[in-house]
């Protein structure tokens, strides 16, 4: 049986670039009735024409996209993806965007090899770069909370009379929720308020 190539597109709301990714198919030499569209966004990765299409792979077929972003979401599936078409399935893998990722080339699996050892190096690059951001963020965090710098929403402003409705509250002349509803704050913020007070003016007051 003839082996058959066949294109896979997928495009978002987000991303409007089937008419680029099909033209690239066509250019590549893809056949219309061979080329699958999936308008889904890949954030699940739950795609059932890009799983009844890998489904239908035979040996010896081709599998083209455009980008090797159109395999999975991060690189982890990508990998995953990978080995299931071109070992599970034993087909083949056109990146266009990618030459080096054809496994089409040297029958004798050193094509093969050769594109499994692109993609797990732009794995490696990929995963480190990801270390490396949440690296510096923390470390721009830690500088800037030594700096004084807040985070998240600012606290909300206390009225005047926030100790003496705190005073009320903890002598339980009132409740919490009274003595929050008067301060026009949640009772948590109140309650969080009076801990803070307490604990800077060093007392503590009936519980």
């Amino acid at each position: 049986m003839a082996e058959t190539t066949y294109g896979y597109v997928r495009v978002s709301t987000q991303e409007q670039n089937e008419v680029r990714q099909l033209a690239a198919m066509r250019e590549f030499g893809v056949d219309g009735e061979n080329i699958v569209v999936e308008k889904l966004s890949g954030k699940d990765f739950h795609r059932p024409r890009y799983r009844q299409l890998v489904r239908a792979l035979r040996p010896g077929d081709v599998l083209v996209v455009k980008s090797i972003d159109r395999l999975g979401r991060n690189y982890d599936e990508i990998l995953e993806q990978w080995g299931v078409i071109t070992k599970k399935r034993k087909a083949a893998i056109v990146v266009l965007d990618m030459p080096l990722l054809d496994t089409r080339q040297g029958r004798d699996l050193t094509g093969t090899l050769i594109a499994d050892i692109v993609l797990q190096l732009l794995s490696y690059v990929a995963q480190t770069e990801r270390e490396n951001i949440r690296q510096r963020q923390a470390e721009g965090i830690a500088a800037a909370k030594a700096r004084g710098v807040h985070f998240g929403p600012p606290p909300k402003t206390l009225p005047d009379n926030f100790e003496q409705l705190r005073q009320a509250w903890r002598s339980k002349q009132m409740s919490l929720r009274t003595a929050a509803e008067t301060c026009g704050v949640p009772r948590s913020t109140f309650y969080d308020a009076a801990l803070r007070a307490e604990t800077a003016g060093g007392c503590t007051g009936a519980k």
